[in-house]
């Protein structure tokens, strides 16, 4: 019947979400290692290139839309939830400590939820959505100090941080738009991808008239190319991670997951990042996780099932 979500295809949903969220949450290792030979903006530049590419292989059929007017959703998801999310957030970190963006930007799902009851009218904060995004927010504390006792306030990179969260409740707005209109999910995300790359030009240009001076680090772009850089395969083989597999399918991945699901329930995934970062840190580079960080994983999962309580239809 319409308006009754199958069972199977919410589980698939979420089955799809959290293996997005595993990516996602391993991909600070790619961008760790590319920021020695790019600045933010260009690492963010060539890896939705590459994913854009990646999405006219995967389906080369041309998108057409029947109403113009549509392109709007696809400028606005491109904006917020790509150049602004994403470069607002790697620029944070610059600026204040990783554990500081990691807690701020963990209230996405807050503010996903607002702008859906708010603009689309769906009815999703509650009791139990309150509690669980508090339990969250204190589980991925601990998961991010993961033992250091250090909590430094920077406003600069805390905005920033702040404005990256608030743009993803932004993104998520559009793709419920988008998935409203049960649009091809790879033609619609390779839209959204061309829209951003756009955007990115401009902010290309300005950064290679900064140059590299390292008061603009992040936003510096090496007009003389240095191809050195590209000959390494390494950065290669993590370009490609990051285009491909972070970015062309996660996307896709991640917009089928909200159609399936719903967008604000998806959305609570987000809480597991940290988590993920730090086991997978632990796991594959030797970064030590401690009894702290075990705590905060256990809060944060705990808080995500509580925020799930009462929302079934």
């Amino acid at each position: 019947m319409k308006g009754i979500s199958c069972p199977r295809d919410s589980l698939s949903g979420m089955i799809l979400a959290v293996l997005v969220i595993v990516v996602w949450g391993i991909t600070f290792v790619s961008t760790k290692y590319l920021l020695k030979s790019f600045s933010a903006l260009e690492i963010l530049f060539v890896r939705y290139v590459i994913a854009y590419g990646a999405l006219w292989i995967m389906n080369p059929r041309e998108f057409k839309l029947e109403k113009k007017s549509d392109n709007m959703l696809f400028v606005l998801a491109g904006l917020t939830g790509i150049v602004l999310y994403q470069f607002s957030e790697n620029t944070a970190i610059s600026f204040t400590t990783a554990s500081n963006v990691s807690i701020i930007v963990s209230v996405c799902p807050m503010f996903t939820a607002i702008f859906s009851q708010v603009i689309l009218k769906e009815k999703h904060i509650g009791f139990f959505f309150v509690l669980g995004f508090a339990i969250s927010i204190v589980g991925i504390a601990l998961v991010s100090f993961n033992g250091r006792y250090v909590l430094k306030l920077n406003p600069r990179g805390d905005f920033l941080a702040m404005g990256a969260a608030l743009c993803w409740g932004f993104y998520s707005l559009a793709v419920s738009k988008i998935n409203s209109k049960n649009f091809n999910s790879i033609l619609a995300t390779r839209r959204t991808f061309f829209f951003a790359d756009f955007m990115m030009i401009p902010m290309m240009v300005m950064g290679a008239v900064m140059g590299t001076d390292g008061t603009y680090a992040s936003v510096s772009l090496d007009a003389q190319l240095n191809a050195a850089r590209f000959s390494n395969m390494l950065n290669w083989m993590n370009f490609l991670f990051l285009g491909v597999g972070a970015s062309a399918l996660c996307f896709v991945a991640w917009t089928k997951a909200c159609r399936m699901v719903g967008t604000v329930k998806t959305t609570l995934m987000i809480y597991l990042i940290p988590v993920v970062t730090v086991v997978f840190a632990w796991l594959c580079i030797g970064e030590k996780i401690t009894s702290m960080g075990l705590a905060g994983c256990c809060v944060t999962i705990a808080g995500l099932f509580i925020s799930n309580i009462g929302r079934k239809k």
